[in-house]
């Protein structure tokens, strides 16, 4: 398969290096297919870049979903990490955060205070006392669930991820549902907003004619990847399965969150 820097734009027939393009949900045949752009930066305009690279489309496809951090990155929502100034709450907090291992999410000082200045110092302070609290006894993920999809969505830079985002903290979009309707109005087909890696997929935003449960269950084995793909953008169809064949696998999780 070509690397990706020799990989053609647009809608790819082949999935992304190590990924399954082919699966299962309820019985029905999906074909997840990547679509690979340009390097999206704060000059663009979501609704652009989906119509350049993400049609024409059948009347096969099921849905497109988008990547929550390209539609950040469009809305002017990534910011270097030398422009981030993390305050003392910053840096007292993130001693007590645990790295997913699968990214940095609010494991650093920057990205800390990117949750602080977008969610509020007072929720953040809630989640984190609860989950203080609670993690000793085994129980986790209440942090996030206190303070939001916003602060769960929050990126931090790591080494595999394409640059100059190797160095830059980015915040969830804004209005992802809107951002998902104004996409599907674009495109004429359902649209999902996803922040999708190893440990599975959470829809930020969904138009109407796509159920959060399908989109969540099709994208648990991030069919995208997050590293140097440059495909922020999946056009799913429905594939007719020859009677009798063993259907591909359901998508499953590559590794579990802690």
């Amino acid at each position: 398969m070509p690397e990706p820097a020799d990989r053609p734009m647009g809608i790819l027939a082949e999935p992304n290096p190590d990924r399954a393009l082919l699966a299962s949900l309820d019985g029905v045949v999906y074909a997840r297919h990547p679509v690979r752009t340009h390097l999206v930066t704060a000059r663009d305009d979501a609704v652009d870049v989906v119509r350049r690279y993400a049609t024409p489309l059948g009347s096969d496809v099921a849905f497109v979903a988008v990547s929550e951090r390209m539609v950040a990155i469009t809305q002017g929502r990534s910011y270097p990490m030398s422009s981030i100034r993390p305050g003392g709450l910053a840096r007292f907090l993130v001693r007590f955060v645990t790295r997913p291992g699968y990214g940095i999410g609010l494991g650093t000082p920057e990205t800390m205070q990117l949750a602080i200045s977008e969610i509020g110092a007072p929720r953040i302070l809630l989640a984190a006392a609860v989950s203080g609290v609670t993690k000793p006894f085994g129980i986790h993920g209440l942090f996030y669930r206190i303070a939001g999809p916003q602060a769960a969505a929050i990126d931090g830079p790591t080494s595999y991820t394409i640059a100059p985002y190797n160095q830059a903290a980015t915040l969830g979009p804004r209005d992802p549902r809107a951002a998902a309707r104004r996409l599907a109005d674009a495109l004429g087909v359902p649209v999902a907003v996803i922040d999708a890696n190893d440990a599975g997929c959470h829809v930020l935003g969904l138009s109407p004619g796509v159920a959060r449960r399908q989109v969540e269950g099709l994208f648990a084995d991030n069919p995208l990847g997050q590293a140097s793909e440059q495909t922020p953008i999946c056009v799913v169809h429905r594939v007719t399965w020859p009677s009798g064949e063993p259907s591909p696998p359901e998508p499953k999780r590559r590794i579990t969150p802690p």
